[in-house]
C-alpha cells in the first residue's frame, strides 16, 4: 500500500503514543479517506463508547478550547487542545479527523462534514466491526452516562436508552448519571437491560442492610455489602476476559443523595486491588479490564496504584483521546483510554491475547459521522417510535442562533451564557449561576434553537430553579469550591465537570493557586466590586441538597428564548486568567490572560 509522507509521519506518531511496533503499523497503514477501515488484529476486540448522554439522533458537539492541566497533568493528555492536540497525536490539520478531535474552525467544518453520532449510525459501525471480527470475538462496553441528557430520557426515566442499548448489543456497562433516577428506577432499568451492570465501588450502607429493599436483586451481595456485581467474566476470541466496573465515585456529592439514600460510592483503591487479585486467583483471566467512570485524570492515578489491570476504558470527563496513555505501575503497565461523549466516538481496541496474557494491541478511536455511515433501519424505527409521543414539544422552534452555541470548556460556553442570561432576565436577578456540566450539544450559526436543544442542555432529574440572596462571601466560597474541584493537582480530589458558569459576574482565576486563593477581583458587569458582607440577588438551578422551589430550568430558558427571538450574546462572562500563559490546554481564549 502506498501512503503519503504526512500519513507516514502520522502513523509513526500514533505508533509511538500507543507503544506499537512500527513494522506492523506500516504493514496495515490506511489511506486518510478510509476512516472506518480497521484491519483485524489479534483474537480479542473490545468496543467502547461512553457519556452518550441519551443522544439517540446525530448532533453537533464542539470540543473544548480550554482544558487546563495543572501540576502533574500539565502538558499531558487529556489536557491538550487544538493544534497542540493534533501535533501530539500526529493528526493532520484541516481534515475530518482534526474536526472530530478539536474545536478548530468548528462551525465551518461542521457544515462541511455534518453531524456526528446517532444510535442508528453507531449501530451500523458496531455491527460492521463485529461482523468483520466474527462471532464471539468482540465485546461492547458502555461507560455510563447513557440514561440521562435528553427530553425522552427524562420523560421515560431512562427506559428509552435501555431499549436502545439492548438493540445496540451492549454487553457490559457501569454508571453515573444513571444514579440520578430514583433507586427503584435504577434497579428496574438494570433488570430490563440485556447486558451486565457492574460497579465494584457501590456498597449498601450498613444501617440499610438489615432491611434492604432490593435484597432480591440479582447483583446484590449481602456478605460483602455490594449493591451490584463487581465484575463479570466473558469469553472473547477464546480468551477469558474479566470486566470490573468502577462507577463514578463522587455520585452522592455531585448529585442528590436523596435519590439513592442506601448506596455509598468512592474510589476505593484497596478494594479494587483486592478484586483484581481475587479475579486473577479464582477466575484465571487472560485479560483484566476496568470499565470506569472515574474521569481520565483519576484513571491515570488509579492505574499507577493498582496492579494487575491490563486496560482501563474510561469516561466522565468527555475526553476524546486518539491513543491510550501507558501507565507504569508495580505490576507492569496499564493502558488508559477515554472515548469522548455524545455518541461521537467508538473506541476499537484489538488485542493479541496468547499464552494467558496480552501480547500486543492496536487502538483506534473512530468518529461516528452520520453522513458517512448509513442508518440502521431497526434502530431508526425504534428512535422514531420512542420520540413520537414528544415530537411536537421537542421540535418547537424557540429562537435562532446568531452565533455558535456550545458548552464544553473549563470556564464558560455560549449556550451556558444563554442559560445564565435567561435566569437573570426571567427571575430578575443581579447574578446567575449554572453548573459546569460537560454534556450538551452545539447549535450552529443560523440554526433554529429547538426545545430539543434546550433539553439537551438542561435535562436532569433535579432541574428546579431558585432566586435568593447571597453574600459576597458566599459567592466567593462557591467559586473557590468548584475551582478546587477542577484544578486541585491531586486527581483524587477532583470530581469532574467544569467551572460553575456565571452571569452578571466577572472575576480573576488563578488555576495554579492554592485552596481558597484562586478567585479574586469579583465584580458585577458594570464594574462594581463585590463586597464580602453585601447581599446580592442570585438565580440558579440544579441544587444537590434540598429541592429548590422554582420551575424547571428548561421552562425558564424556553420563556427567555421565545421572548428574544434571535440570540445575540452581548457579553460572555469569562474570567480573566492568571498564571496560565503558554498552557497547552488553552487556546483562542476570549478573555484576558494576565501575567
Amino acid at each position: 500500500m502506498n501512503i503519503s509522507r504526512r500519513e507516514f509521519v502520522r502513523l509513526l506518531t500514533l505508533a509511538g503514543a500507543a507503544g506499537l511496533l512500527p513494522r506492523s503499523v506500516f504493514a496495515e497503514a490506511r489511506q486518510p479517506g478510509d476512516l472506518y477501515e480497521v484491519p483485524k488484529f489479534g483474537n480479542v476486540t473490545l468496543l467502547h463508547f461512553t457519556d452518550c448522554h441519551a443522544q439517540l439522533n446525530p448532533v453537533y458537539f464542539r470540543e473544548p478550547n480550554v482544558n487546563i492541566g495543572v501540576g502533574p497533568a500539565f502538558g499531558k493528555a487529556p489536557h491538550l487542545v487544538g493544534k497542540t492536540l493534533l501535533e501530539h497525536f500526529g493528526i493532520a490539520p484541516g481534515g475530518i479527523e482534526a474536526h472530530a478531535f478539536t474545536y478548530l474552525d468548528f462551525a465551518e467544518a461542521a457544515e462541511r462534514y455534518g453531524r456526528i453520532g446517532g444510535f442508528a449510525h453507531l449501530k451500523t459501525l458496531i455491527d460492521r466491526i463485529r461482523a468483520e471480527r466474527g462471532d464471539g470475538n468482540s465485546l461492547l462496553l458502555d461507560g455510563g452516562d447513557t440514561w440521562q441528557g435528553s427530553g425522552t430520557a427524562f420523560w421515560t426515566r431512562g427506559q428509552d436508552m435501555v431499549g436502545a442499548c439492548n438493540l445496540l448489543g451492549v454487553d457490559v456497562m457501569t454508571g453515573h448519571w444513571e444514579f440520578t433516577y430514583l433507586d427503584a428506577e435504577v434497579i428496574k432499568n438494570i433488570g430490563a437491560f440485556n447486558g451486565e451492570f457492574v460497579a465494584q465501588n457501590v456498597r449498601v450502607r450498613e444501617e440499610a442492610l438489615f432491611d434492604y429493599r432490593f435484597e432480591d436483586f440479582a447483583g446484590f451481595d449481602e456478605d460483602r455489602g455490594l449493591a451490584f456485581k463487581p465484575y463479570v467474566m466473558k469469553t472473547v476470541g477464546g480468551a477469558r476476559v474479566a470486566v470490573i466496573g468502577q462507577a463514578f465515585p463522587y455520585t452522592p456529592i455531585a448529585n442528590p443523595q436523596r435519590f439513592i439514600p442506601d448506596w455509598t460510592f468512592g474510589i476505593q483503591d484497596a478494594q479494587m486491588q483486592q478484586i483484581v487479585e481475587q479475579v486473577r486467583d479464582e477466575e484465571a483471566p487472560n485479560l483484566v479490564v476496568v470499565l470506569s467512570h472515574n474521569g481520565m485524570d483519576v484513571d491515570l492515578k488509579m492505574a499507577s496504584r493498582v496492579r494487575g489491570i491490563d486496560v482501563i476504558f474510561g469516561g466522565h470527563t468527555h475526553d476524546g483521546m486518539p491513543a491510550p496513555s501507558i501507565v507504569d505501575n508495580a505490576g507492569g503497565q496499564t493502558l488508559v483510554s477515554n472515548a469522548g461523549s455524545n455518541g461521537k466516538f467508538l473506541a476499537v481496541m484489538d488485542l493479541d491475547v496468547k499464552d494467558g496474557k496480552m501480547r500486543d494491541y492496536r487502538y483506534r478511536l473512530l468518529p461516528v459521522f452520520s453522513n458517512l455511515l448509513p442508518a440502521d433501519a431497526e434502530m431508526t424505527k425504534y428512535i422514531a417510535e420512542t420520540r413520537a409521543p414528544y415530537l411536537d414539544r421537542l421540535t418547537e422552534e424557540l429562537a435562532t442562533a446568531e452565533e455558535l452555541l456550545f458548552r464544553r470548556g473549563n470556564f464558560n460556553g455560549t449556550f451556558d451564557q444563554v442559560i445564565c442570561d435567561a435566569l437573570r432576565k426571567v427571575n430578575d436577578a443581579q447574578i446567575s449561576l449554572s453548573p459546569g456540566f460537560r454534556w450538551g450539544t452545539s447549535v450552529l450559526p443560523g440554526q433554529a434553537i429547538t426545545m430539543d436543544h434546550v433539553m439537551d442542555q438542561t435535562c436532569i432529574t433535579y432541574p428546579e430553579t431558585y432566586r435568593r440572596e447571597m453574600t459576597g462571601v458566599e459567592l466567593k466560597e462557591i467559586l473557590e469550591d468548584v475551582a478546587d474541584n477542577l484544578f486541585n493537582p491531586d486527581p483524587y480530589v477532583q470530581q469532574g465537570g467544569d467551572m460553575v458558569r456565571v452571569g452578571g459576574l466577572d472575576y480573576v482565576c488563578d488555576p495554579k493557586a492554592g485552596i481558597g486563593e484562586r478567585i479574586s477581583a469579583m465584580q458585577l458587569d458594570d464594574g462594581t466590586p463585590i463586597e464580602a458582607d453585601k447581599t446580592y440577588i442570585v438565580s440558579g438551578w440544579a441544587t444537590v441538597g434540598a429541592q429548590s422551589p422554582g420551575e424547571p430550568i428548561w421552562e425558564t430558558v424556553a420563556t427567555y428564548l421565545r421572548d428574544v427571538g434571535t440570540v445575540r450574546l452581548e457579553k460572555l462572562n469569562t474570567p480573566r486568567l492568571r498564571g496560565v500563559a503558554g498552557n497547552p490546554g488553552l487556546a483562542d481564549y476570549v478573555g484576558e490572560i494576565l501575567s
